[in-house]
């Protein structure tokens, strides 16, 4: 008897926004199995693209073929399971998404823009692993894999060779991110990343799903009460929260990663302000005191920020450039 592909559960949500740690959880349960970010997948309908946003008009009825077949022959390796599944470039490709597979379950998840910018700037600094690349191409078409090869090699010869601090580009690709790294410092990138991907997603969801349909949830909620938050996921996916599940979230969820924000200054954040304010008050984040007190030091010094910011431009692409130890 051939198999049926099986409506799957995909985890909406930016890159370091406890996308990974959710999809672990529910990984846990017998009746699922999680496909870890078949980035290369998704990308199928254009590999060349230079950015993440795709829409409905992409997901043509030959891409929709080859991904849902592809999530078929994934669910037939493993068991038959229902795949649980989460790329975080995604946020900027949810119509596509919704078109490739309307009969999924969504869930959608947000974090604290300052734990997010800490959190990325960091990744930025680390290199592809080769179990990573091996992953990633795992996914990936035969003749598509040259566009991925020359990124790949890149990666890894600044990084390991050149022995620069940053990879020449991480995490969700906007429009004009390209640009903007050559023209703004990483830490505004960074905070265009978290703004820009929040917006589309939010204008996204509103398109394709009735109120309710896409269950929400916030990173600082779930890492304080993994198991309350745990019960809603599964009641919205339609299984049972099993003790292996509590139990793991028990000893995986921390809280540990919410301060890491604080290793920057806060006049470092407050800078960035303007890029976030809008997105930040749509999800009712709050600015921690000292980057609202920076913010107002730099408004009455606003030589500091401009010349922060001449600075910056000058020097173009000096996080991109400059060498680890520096």
């Amino acid at each position: 008897m051939p198999y049926k592909l099986k409506p799957p559960i995909i985890i909406l949500g930016n890159t370091r926004s406890g996308t990974t740690i959710v999809q672990k959880v529910l990984g846990v349960h017998p009746s699922l199995v999680s496909w870890y970010e078949p980035r290369t997948l998704w990308l199928y309908a254009d590999p060349g693209r230079a950015h993440d946003e795709f829409d409905e008009a992409d997901a043509t009825d030959k891409v929709k073929q080859h991904i849902r077949g592809q999530f078929l022959k994934y669910q037939r390796q493993h068991g038959n399971r229902v795949i649980v599944e989460k790329t975080p470039a995604n946020i900027l490709k949810i119509r596509y998404v919704r078109s490739i597979f309307p009969e999924a379950t969504y869930l959608f998840i947000v974090r604290n823009p300052f734990s997010f910018i800490s959190s990325v700037e960091l990744k930025w600094q680390r290199t592809l692993s080769m179990k990573g690349i091996r992953r990633r191409l795992a996914s990936t078409p035969i003749r598509q894999l040259h566009y991925y090869a020359g990124r790949f090699v890149r990666q890894y010869f600044d990084k390991q060779v050149m022995r620069r601090k940053y990879q020449a580009i991480w995490g969700p690709r906007y429009k004009g991110m390209a640009h903007d790294l050559k023209t703004q410092d990483l830490l505004t990138v960074i905070a265009r990343q978290w703004a820009i991907c929040s917006r589309q997603a939010e204008q996204d969801l509103a398109y394709c799903f009735v109120p309710g349909e896409v269950l929400r949830l916030r990173y600082e909620a779930f890492v304080a009460d993994p198991i309350g938050d745990m019960e809603r996921i599964v009641d919205h996916c339609g299984i049972e929260l099993t003790d292996e599940m509590k139990a793991f979230a028990i000893e995986k969820v921390s809280t540990d990663m919410l301060e890491k924000w604080r290793r920057f200054k806060p006049q470092e954040l407050a800078r960035i302000l303007p890029e976030i304010e809008g997105e930040l008050e749509r999800h009712s984040y709050v600015i921690p005191a000292e980057i609202a007190e920076a913010r107002a030091r730099l408004r009455d010094e606003p030589e500091q920020l401009y010349g922060a910011k001449a600075r910056n431009n000058e020097q173009n692409y000096r996080h991109i450039t400059e060498k680890g130890n520096s």
